[in-house]
């Protein structure tokens, strides 16, 4: 069994991860095309020890491709996927275009899986956001056992979430403070990312969330299920790879910490470091390049009846994108594509 790939916005950096990926973990491919702006076309990226050449987006002919592995911005997902999908190959979209449509799925391989047979409604399945990804990876396992009622979330998101950009941004700034005359003024971030954090990621809403938060919401009930309750805070900082989130979850019913810690270390795609010593947890810059998601300080929460806390770590540029978007592929061949 092996398939025709294309990846879209192949010079980006969730693009090259979703090649390295793809490398990796040796996805059967029979062939593959990368695919980039007119800008970028020629551009050389890196799948194993082949160096591939980009090609035009908006030229490409995707008859006879059986999956496309989406990394543009909503834009451009907007113009091309509907194009691939009316081809006939499968589009796994990385952007939020498609997340809230009934008619597409929302897929967190080890949450959700078996609704990847609803991408046969349009030929489009969507990668959730970064955030909402590890959090739900996290949570499903204990939802089984106790049932979730509600969770309080803090994100503390890195720069990569943000992009390029936001990688630039942060590094520029790092170095303009030991240089005050190269002063670097925020361009990418609403504030000074070097040394802050920031307490705000996308647009405002009326309600005072931010969109993000917003995200993680409706994201989180579409995955997971939508009885749950979520409220989140998520905070930008000056950290290049990695996103860290605070739980506080509450339950149906009673969750003893050791028996959480003891699921969370037999469910899929989970590494458990939770010592109660100095250094017995996880931080983002142990977590980069890594598959997993990481959990640790699981403890009690006496405040509530039924309630837990716990810290999650994990690659955004992995998990929280490229990862994810891979593991959908390979779940769409076993389950949906089937190919000889």
């Amino acid at each position: 069994m092996s398939y025709k790939v294309v990846v879209v916005g192949a010079t980006g950096n969730v693009g090259r991860e979703m090649l390295n990926i793809l490398a990796e973990r040796e996805f059967p491919i029979s062939e593959i095309a990368v695919l980039a702006s007119r800008k970028s076309i020629g551009t050389e990226v890196s799948f194993g020890e082949k160096t591939l050449k980009t090609r035009d987006l908006a030229t490409f002919d995707f008859t006879g491709w059986d999956i496309a592995l989406f990394a543009v911005g909503s834009d451009a997902t907007k113009e091309y996927a509907p194009k691939s999908a009316a081809a006939g190959c499968i589009v796994i979209d990385n952007s939020s275009l498609y997340r809230y449509d009934p008619d597409v799925p929302l897929i967190v391989p080890e949450v959700n899986s078996e609704a990847i047979h609803e991408c046969k409604n349009k030929n489009i399945i969507a990668n959730p956001n970064c955030s909402t990804a590890q959090m739900v990876v996290t949570l499903k396992p204990l939802h089984d056992r106790a049932r979730i009622k509600r969770v309080v979330v803090s994100t503390y998101q890195s720069v990569s979430g943000a992009g390029k950009e936001g990688i630039d941004e942060l590094w520029d700034q790092t170095k303009s403070i030991y240089n005050p005359v190269d002063n670097k003024p925020p361009t990418k971030f609403t504030k000074q990312i070097a040394f802050n954090v920031i307490p705000h990621i996308d647009v405002f809403m009326d309600s005072g969330d931010t969109k993000e938060e917003w995200k993680m919401v409706a994201e989180t009930k579409k995955i997971l299920d939508s009885s749950v309750k979520v409220t989140a805070t998520c905070v930008r900082v000056p950290v290049f790879v990695g996103h860290s989130e605070a739980l506080n979850i509450e339950f149906e019913e009673f969750l003893d910490e050791d028996e959480a810690r003891s699921i969370l270390r037999e469910a899929p795609g989970i590494m458990v470091i939770d010592k109660r010593e100095d250094g017995g947890y996880v931080s983002p810059v142990e977590c980069v390049g890594d598959y997993a998601t990481f959990i640790s300080r699981i403890r009690q929460d006496v405040t509530v009846e039924n309630g837990l806390n716990l810290w999650c770590v994990s690659d955004n540029l992995r998990k929280g994108a490229a990862l994810n978007a891979v593991q959908i592929a390979e779940v769409l061949g076993n389950k949906v594509l089937k190919k000889g």
